[in-house]
């Protein structure tokens, strides 16, 4: 899958992604400091699904309708050390395929996911 990790993603979990042979470009190296709306508009430019901690996502994609059809995957879980979150990142990521089109909120032991 192609991914867009925003730039409060961990990079052990963009690694860790790679690693499993997703598509993974990083805003903190790509385009570090980048507004919110430039991070969607470049995810649904590339058709990368975006991945990300911030929950400013969901204001954007509901109240500001912006387009966001390539589907937003936020994190809401603790973290405790990096390879924990990308462990964490790995295991959410990979038990679904259907990211596309959807807001999904992972939690500790949960994912709730509404369509975009």
């Amino acid at each position: 899958m192609r991914f867009l990790a925003n730039e409060n993603v961990a990079g052990d979990a963009v690694v860790a992604l790679r690693e499993k042979g997703h598509d993974v470009a990083w805003i903190r190296t790509d385009a570090p400091g980048s507004k919110d709306e430039a991070v969607l508009a470049r995810a649904m430019a590339e058709h990368r699904i975006l991945i990300t901690f911030d929950k400013d996502f969901g204001e954007l994609a509901f109240r500001s309708h912006l387009p966001a059809t390539c589907g937003i995957v936020l994190f809401r879980i603790s973290a405790p050390s990096s390879t924990f979150v990308a462990n964490a990142v790995v295991v959410a990521i990979e038990s679904r395929s259907n990211w596309t089109g959807h807001f999904s909120v992972i939690e500790e032991n949960k994912i709730r996911m509404r369509e975009l």
